[in-house]
């Protein structure tokens, strides 16, 4: 096992890089036992950026289970002249037929307009009204933390319960729609329509409670969808999956009560959140914090054996140079060593700069490691540096 002595040699000067800006906070821990090998500022909240998605991928594979897919649903309604579309969560449904081997597009309206048409149909109706119930989470559906600019360039969707593609405002348009459950409403009352099923209007409505199902669609299962969330930091999905925990429990299915739900939820589990707050779970808006010590421990506790059901939180993080938002980092001098080897999660946000995850190092040893820096000036010289903290670790035979 690496020293404290050791890795101070090895990372002191990279940890003090000029790029990493005026305030640099790290903790590095051994997975195997859980103990804190080298730290600085460790349990200092600091603005974790998108290395917030760790504690939300926690916090939805306990809470949900990994093996839980989400419904996307057609009940009855008020009359026999009603149907209602409810969302259960899937952002990711694909427009035409779902496709089994995908988590994006894993189930599709089509095959959901095909098996509502037969239902209707063999009950002798062809003409209905639809309702579109997306009660299942409540609030604003954009955060006021956001830039405007992130919705237009398609890093974030309005959350909602269902949608097309992850709210995209067309197939192909980085842009996300206004409404994306909406959206998904009037795309499968066209399919319907397609189907011999004459749709007379569409508005939005509560489902009757108990109202029998006329057709469902499934997601994939919760540990690929937080597998893809965390590959490619996709925030809508990681906004989704805070809300179902917080809808799930005691907290309002808010940007606020997801942000708390999934602060309780790794809380409940062990790990140290002193000083964490956040809305909402993807780590895109300003004002959240959380202490390097509190990823750090997340990563060991998703490591346990003891919480098998927690793995997709490991193998869902990006390769260094292979995968995801860490496929095209790692070239720099140095930095090869990292390649295959270090596998984190990305964060960056205007000023701030993260990154957080596992690392084999030279002598077999699986480590933890969370770097936070948040008063960088340039990010590309604060991903740089980061990449060369990482890169030493793995070559590290720090005794």
């Amino acid at each position: 096992m690496p020293t404290a002595a050791g890795l101070s040699r090895r990372l002191s000067a990279l940890l003090s890089d000029p790029g990493l800006g005026a305030r640099v906070e790290y903790d590095i821990t051994d997975v195997e036992t859980g103990e804190n090998l080298l730290a600085r500022g460790a349990q200092t909240p600091a603005t974790p950026a998108s290395t917030t998605k760790l504690l939300t991928a926690v916090a939805a594979l306990s809470v949900l289970g990994p093996q839980e897919r989400l419904a996307t649903r057609v009940v009855a309604g008020a009359d026999d002249a009603t149907i209602v579309l409810v969302g259960g969560g899937d952002m990711l449904l694909a427009t035409g037929r779902g496709d089994p081997t995908k988590v994006v597009g894993h189930a599709g309206l089509t095959d959901l307009a095909a098996g509502t048409a037969a239902a209707l149909r063999s009950a002798g109706r062809t003409r209905v009204a639809l309702r579109l119930d997306d009660s299942l989470f409540s609030g604003p559906r954009v955060s006021p933390a956001w830039s405007p600019a992130d919705l237009v360039s398609g890093f974030v969707a309005p959350v909602a319960p269902l949608a097309v593609e992850s709210g995209r405002a067309s197939s192909g348009d980085p842009a996300t729609a206004s409404d994306p459950a909406l959206a998904a409403a009037n795309a499968f009352a066209t399919l319907l329509d397609k189907r011999g099923i004459t749709v007379t209007g569409v508005g939005r409505g509560r489902a009757p409670d108990g109202a029998p199902a006329v057709a469902e669609v499934l997601g994939a299962p919760v540990q690929d969808v937080v597998e893809h969330m965390l590959d490619e930091s996709d925030n809508t999905v990681a906004e989704v999956l805070a809300r179902l925990v917080a809808a799930r429990g005691d907290r309002p299915p808010t940007f606020d009560g997801a942000g708390q739900a999934v602060i309780d939820a790794v809380a409940e589990l062990g790990v140290p959140t002193a000083g964490a707050r956040f809305t909402g779970g993807s780590g895109l808006g300003r004002g959240g914090v959380i202490a390097p010590r509190t990823l750090t421990a997340t990563i060991v506790l998703a490591a346990s054996e003891k919480h098998p059901e927690l793995r997709a939180t490991l193998t869902g993080l990006p390769v260094a140079g292979v995968t995801g938002t860490l496929a095209e980092r790692y070239s720099g001098a140095g930095q090869g060593r990292a390649v295959g080897v270090v596998r984190a999660k990305t964060g960056t946000l205007t000023g701030a700069s993260s990154l957080a995850g596992t690392v084999v190092d030279a002598d077999g040893r699986l480590l933890a490691f969370a770097v936070v820096a948040d008063r960088v000036t340039s990010t590309g010289d604060a991903r740089d540096a980061l990449d060369s903290v990482a890169a030493a670790l793995a070559g590290c035979g720090c005794s």
